[in-house]
């Protein structure tokens, strides 16, 4: 999917040696193992996408913290009451990095982009759009979709330039990508960095944030440094000027340090296994189950996370009205259900602890992408799933290639990843049929749960009825067993006050475009 990244783990005297003051208006961020290996910036094709990508799109509209929506590209909107017509406003004025006009033309153009595509279903139920003129664009659709605001404000709904797009074919993303943001990106090595420069042109920001003008940085090197000792010693010694994400272990010695701040915001991500439901044992629903079971979320919460952010019972972040299923379907640790559970299904305990049926040992695969949160996070899982008599053999892969192993279908049993999204669909994404292998890597292949889908996808006419679709839809896949959730992280990131100085009120759902536009280098 992509290339390699190379990883270079100094020593602390080798980067104090190392560290040259930064031009000014120059500063050095850095993604982290949740993010590292983005393949390219092409918003309409990804299925991976970094925090540098709201830095050189704009979308339609932007969500805040409070799940609330906002003008950006678009100045103002409206739907007919039966939802079958939303007629948006444009920002005047608005240019692409190529100098490109923004207008309706270029949505005309944009939807159609995605047919076919796997983020095909945020427009899936726009039949057409209508150029209604120069700053006016009217999607008529197939169907009613009170979700369409929250689609246009995802990472995936960033507008390229249309002419850059053409031109550039596969290439588009990688050796360029125009969009209308506030930086540019200037050049991107995939696996290692992204350098942006300031897009003197924009004048166009949204109401989330103070400035509306060309941001008060110059240029920005976004660096992927996938292990977190090294990312901390980094912004330490000044290798960095911001952590968009900051281990929770790493939490209070960070705070100790009086040149750095650590900020935390409501979290929008799941840790969770997923469970191969096509790879025997995991066939059996009751094996499935003693998997999830065994999983301790408490003590991984406590011990691994010091208590940050909070315990993960289902698939969906807290905050969400769908995540608040009955209680009886919600997956907590029960030791005792799952070793009767795997009593039932026939594996009996053998001399080593390891349990067996039919001369065959419960020997299973468990797999995470490098890091080393997901490292330490994996071999615990794997001591809690011995503690019921599973032997799992642990293999990590580069965060850029697990993606196309898991595509492979058969190699995997268990895993251990993460996802981020504010939204319910996310449940379609990864546990839909059609997504089988990634996406889906549970393989989840169920009648039932095929109809609920269909049902919350697209026969959901407002949005409660909305919400209780998804609701019967989330609390059917708890039922089936297809993954064990684990932790719901706090989104945390830390900064440099010698460099930086960010706003006091961290607006969106993460720290993005519209707070960056608020930075402001200190030196």
């Amino acid at each position: 999917m992509t290339l390699p990244f190379r990883v270079t783990v100094l020593s602390a005297a080798a980067l104090l040696g190392a560290v040259v003051s930064a031009p000014a208006q120059e500063v050095t961020f850095a993604i982290t193992a949740r993010e590292v290996g983005t393949p390219s910036y092409n918003p309409i094709t990804a299925t991976r996408l970094n925090s540098a990508n709201s830095l050189i799109y704009d979308r339609l509209v932007l969500q805040d913290a409070d799940q609330s929506f906002h003008p950006s590209l678009a100045a103002s909107w409206d739907q007919t009451p039966d939802g079958m017509q939303w007629t948006f406003k444009l920002r005047p004025g608005v240019k692409f990095h190529d100098g490109e006009p923004f207008n309706a033309k270029v949505i005309e153009w944009w939807v159609p982009k995605f047919a076919g595509t796997e983020n095909a279903d945020t427009v899936a139920k726009v039949d057409r759009v209508e150029v209604v003129d120069d700053l006016t664009v009217r999607f008529h659709m197939k169907a009613p979709d009170p979700n369409l605001l929250f689609n246009l404000a995802s990472s995936f709904m960033g507008i390229p330039s249309p002419k850059a797009y053409e031109a550039l074919g596969d290439k588009y993303g990688v050796t360029a990508a125009v969009g209308t943001g506030p930086f540019k990106m200037e050049k991107f090595t995939v696996g290692q960095q992204t350098v942006l420069v300031r897009n003197d042109d924009f004048t166009w920001g949204s109401d989330l944030s103070v400035n509306r003008g060309p941001a008060k940085i110059k240029k920005i090197t976004v660096r992927e440094i996938p292990e977190d000792s090294t990312a901390f010693l980094e912004l330490q010694t000044g290798g960095v000027d911001l952590l968009y994400t900051v281990p929770v272990d790493f939490m209070p010695r960070l705070k100790a340090e009086k040149s750095v701040k650590v900020m935390t915001i409501p979290g929008t991500e799941i840790v969770y296994m997923p469970i191969n439901t096509q790879s025997a044992p995991f066939t059996d629903i009751k094996v499935r189950a003693a998997a999830a079971y065994a999983i301790d979320q408490k003590s991984i919460w406590q011990s691994l996370y010091g208590g940050v952010g909070n315990t993960a019972n289902g698939f969906l972040i807290s905050s969400l009205q769908e995540a608040k299923v009955d209680p009886k379907f919600a997956i907590s640790y029960d030791p005792e259900r799952s070793k009767k559970l795997l009593d039932e299904a026939g594996w009996k305990v053998g001399p080593d602890g390891i349990r067996a049926k039919d001369g065959a040992r419960l020997q299973v695969k468990l797999w995470t992408s490098n890091g080393t949160e997901f490292k330490r996070l994996v071999e615990v899982v794997q001591s809690q799933l011995k503690a019921v008599g599973f032997a799992a053999d642990i293999t990590i892969f580069d965060a850029s290639t697990i993606n196309a192993q898991y595509k492979k279908k058969t190699e995997h049993q268990l895993a251990v990843r993460s996802y981020s999204w504010t939204n319910a669909d996310i449940i379609d994404w990864f546990f839909a049929a059609r997504r089988a292998g990634y996406p889906n890597v549970s393989l989840f292949d169920d009648p039932k749960a095929e109809e609920l889908n269909v049902t919350a996808m697209t026969k959901s006419r407002t949005w409660d009825e909305r919400v209780a679709n998804f609701k019967a839809y989330h609390e059917y896949i708890l039922s089936q067993y297809a993954f064990a959730p684990i932790y719901e992280p706090a989104n945390v990131f830390a900064y440099s006050t010698r460099r930086l100085k960010l706003p006091e009120t961290i607006r969106g759902t993460r720290l993005t475009s519209q707070t960056i536009l608020d930075a402001q280098v200190s030196n």
